[in-house]
């Protein structure tokens, strides 16, 4: 069992975005597609529909990709070596591609991130502490990336961390649980089950 004060407690919906997700998007369309990945937004829905229930925050990170000139985005160069079809059009502020997925909607706070880290030269501590929140309940994509750097950067900013093991995934399933052993040094792993009977608790 896990406890938490829902009233401090936020559900952060890391990356669970349009161009990600859905089959229209910037990933499906270059055939970057996982099972793992799609299987996720029933059960974190129902966290998110605990969540909402009871008053906790349900907040969502964006990746971004910062339009220059002429449209062409801002790629950083280990992103664009690994993911070399990502183009003009993809992960745009305020974009179709760019936002929650609609299973997930609505979240309470949305906050745009350039980098793994939601919490890299961003505003998330800044609404997080605004928010009086103390636990964060963790779930997205991909575990390996953008959650382990998210759940690390919110460690050491002392707010207590749950990573919720079903809740995530990641293209490749050692990346995953390996990823998931790691956090176990910094954060409780739970499961989504778990969150839902918490927040019901």
């Amino acid at each position: 069992m896990i406890q938490f004060d829902p009233k401090r407690t936020g559900f952060v919906i890391c990356d669970m975005q349009n161009d990600f997700v859905h089959p229209e998007g910037a990933y499906a369309r270059a055939g970057q597609k996982s099972a793992a990945i799609a299987a996720l937004p029933p059960r974190q829905k129902t966290v998110a529909d605990a969540a909402r229930k009871v008053g906790a925050w349900v907040i969502s990170t964006h990746f971004t990709l910062v339009p220059g000139k002429g449209g062409e985005p801002f790629v950083s160069a280990h992103l664009h070596k690994k993911r070399p079809f990502l183009g003009k059009g993809d992960f745009v502020p305020g974009s179709f591609g760019q936002d929650l997925i609609e299973e997930l909607q609505p979240a309470d706070m949305k906050v745009e991130k350039v980098a793994f880290s939601a919490f890299f030269m961003s505003r998330l501590e800044w609404v997080l502490r605004r928010a009086d929140l103390e636990t964060l309940l963790f779930c997205g994509i991909v575990t390996n990336g953008g959650v382990a750097s998210t759940v690390r950067d919110a460690h050491v900013r002392d707010f207590k961390c749950i990573v919720l093991e079903d809740g995530c995934a990641a293209f490749g399933e050692d990346d995953h649980t390996s990823t998931i052993s790691s956090l176990s040094t910094i954060a409780t792993i739970a499961t989504c089950a778990d969150a839902v009977a918490a927040f019901e608790g």
